[in-house]
């Protein structure tokens, strides 16, 4: 008996080592499930529609029809005043007037997409959002961000802490396992690499949110920059639906119903031109 014990209580050992290391897995799991699925006000509030090319042009149908007090119809008038409503939205005199959705023929406002996942023409297209099951538009991409950057901020201090305690017990448990020492050390390395990695790769994602906002700019804008036709003859560097920092801002925080025009040549001009120390101290950029 005496010869066994050794052999037993190390076995015991391991199998408890075990069971830590699948439950500390299991505890991260359960609370990022927790996180992500059970929040609920944050599925409800960014479930809400990103705001379609056919209600916006029903909305001007019905503001129409209380205008001159006929009933709001698809007539022919009706639809001319959606025409020009979408054509005062590019500079005169330019063929990208002539734009039209090539799935649902209506006609295309600039910042707009047709999402193939939804089926719907989207204004001010984002991205389609798979775990909500909605595109994010200009209806729901401020609160989107809001409670993005509201979940992101938690997550990364509670994460944070319980990735600290994890270690800590990780590591107070390992002094009493028969193991040598370069492998424990190899553990709480990778260990806090990870941890540094999850953190740098959720603040990229925060600060990137964080500029488009700021900029004024879309994900798909961003990404698909050479097959948007308005975007493809400017500057990398020059976002033509910026209005400035500080109402790029309000827009998020208080929200916006009004559809975003196309530039002209003078104000593109303008856009592009590089920052010198007067505009800097004039606040130009805001």
């Amino acid at each position: 008996m005496g010869v066994c014990c050794p052999v037993i209580r190390t076995r015991d050992l391991r199998r408890s080592s075990l069971f830590l290391k699948l439950a500390l897995v299991a505890l991260h799991l359960v609370f990022i499930g927790f996180l992500l699925v059970c929040d609920a006000q944050f599925v409800e509030k960014t479930r809400l529609h990103p705001w379609y090319v056919i209600d916006a042009m029903r909305d001007v149908d019905e503001t129409n029809a209380i205008l001159y007090r006929y009933a709001p119809t698809t007539s022919f008038k009706n639809c001319l005043r959606c025409q020009k409503m979408v054509l005062d939205l590019y500079p005169p005199g330019t063929s990208l007037r002539n734009l039209t959705c090539g799935y649902c023929h209506v006609e295309q406002p600039p910042p707009a997409k047709h999402c193939h996942d939804c089926d719907r023409f989207v204004l001010q297209f984002d991205h389609h959002c798979v775990w909500l099951g909605t595109c994010v538009g200009q209806k729901n991409h401020s609160k989107f961000f809001l409670f993005c950057f509201h979940d992101l901020r938690w997550y990364i201090c509670e994460e944070s802490a319980l990735c600290i305690w994890t270690l800590i017990m990780y590591i107070d448990y390992l002094t009493n396992v028969a193991k040598p020492w370069w492998k424990n050390a190899v553990i709480i390395l990778l260990l806090v690499l990870l941890v540094i990695s999850l953190i740098f790769v959720l603040l990229l994602l925060l600060f990137h949110r964080s500029n488009l906002i700021l900029t004024n700019q879309s994900t798909y804008e961003l990404v698909r920059r050479k097959r948007i036709p308005y975007r493809r003859n400017m500057p990398e560097r020059v976002h033509p639906f910026s209005r400035g920092i500080k109402r790029n801002l309000y827009n998020v925080c208080c929200g916006n119903d009004t559809l975003d025009s196309l530039p002209t040549a003078y104000e593109l001009e303008d856009k592009s031109r590089s920052y010198t120390c007067l505009d800097m101290l004039k606040c130009r950029c805001c």
